[in-house]
């Protein structure tokens, strides 16, 4: 899903480190302008196009260049280090699951594969020995987490949400919504789609279900809290409270998808001091009352 915003913005990563990564594959729908931008600028050894009509016209354009423009995913054999799954809806569960086998670590921005397929997605990782990051801000800040401390200490994870463009609205008001109010986000520029899940809040129980699969969650340990603020992404509170540089350490992110990309791939984090509290009213009025330039993705604290 490279004309996407989280291919657009890992592409914007590999701009600024291109020494270290080679483009094997590239796809897309039917953005023609940009698929042709894309073929020009990043040389990719294959290009999938998904639409028909925009996969012939940029065959044609592109036949006597050193490229292999394909229409299929199943046609694929050349094998990557890294693939990211950022096509959008349950179109990604197929790529996704024939990218795994051709693939050393998969970074998924899809949840609807993950929420569909996981047993399938699963099985493959194990299978082909493929590493499966989640790239969803909520819930790459819980893995990162969770490779600190095991389950059976985690009491309670929190995933958080604006509350969307019709944030305190009243019904009355909600009878004159139209299409064009809900694509106005009121935190984040995205994608048309999960605009308009995200206005209807039906974005945020796909990533409580994501969780739930991801990390074999029960629904007891999940719960959603509205912050409107959006500068944390997700709170794990632990049941028997953690050590003091522990509880000093609340790992921060930009509000671009960027840096949540860029750690998926290096596989590292970003920390930055904060405080213990005891309270989840008093952290979240904490963070309000601080000025932090970047928002946090996620907080630990005692129970």
């Amino acid at each position: 899903g490279s004309t996407g915003s989280i291919g657009l913005s890992s592409l914007k990563i590999i701009d600024k480190k291109k020494k270290y990564f080679n483009i094997n594959i590239l796809s897309a729908n039917k953005n023609y302008k940009l698929i042709c931008m894309q073929i020009k600028k990043y040389k990719p050894k294959i290009f999938i196009i998904t639409d028909p009509i925009i996969f012939e016209k940029v065959k044609i354009k592109f036949k006597r260049k050193n490229i292999k423009i394909l229409n299929k995913f199943n046609q694929l054999k050349k094998k990557s280090d890294i693939t990211i799954s950022a096509i959008p809806g349950i179109a990604g569960l197929l790529p996704t699951v024939l990218m795994i086998k051709l693939s050393r670590k998969m970074l998924i921005a899809n949840k609807e594969s993950i929420i569909c397929g996981w047993n399938i997605i699963k099985s493959n990782a194990i299978k082909y020995k493929t590493k499966i990051v989640p790239v969803d801000s909520e819930h790459f800040s819980i893995s990162k987490l969770l490779e600190n401390y095991k389950l059976h200490e985690i009491k309670k994870i929190y995933l958080t949400a604006s509350g969307g463009p019709f944030f305190n609205f009243k019904k009355s008001q909600l009878k004159n919504v139209k299409p064009k109010d809900a694509l106005k986000h009121p935190r984040w520029k995205m994608g048309k789609k999960i605009t308009i899940d995200s206005s209807s809040l039906m974005n945020k129980m796909l990533e409580y279900i994501e969780a739930q699969k991801l990390f074999n969650l029960s629904k007891k340990k999940l719960d959603i809290i509205i912050h409107p603020e959006s500068l944390v992404h997700a709170i794990v509170k632990l049941k028997n409270g953690i050590d003091q540089e522990s509880a000093k350490k609340i790992v921060k992110q930009i509000k671009s998808s960027k840096i949540k990309v860029q750690s998926s791939i290096k596989g590292d984090e970003v920390r930055v001091d904060g405080k213990k509290r005891d309270d989840l009213q008093q952290i979240m009025t904490s963070i309000r009352e601080s000025n932090y330039d970047m928002p946090l993705q996620f907080i630990n604290f005692r129970d």
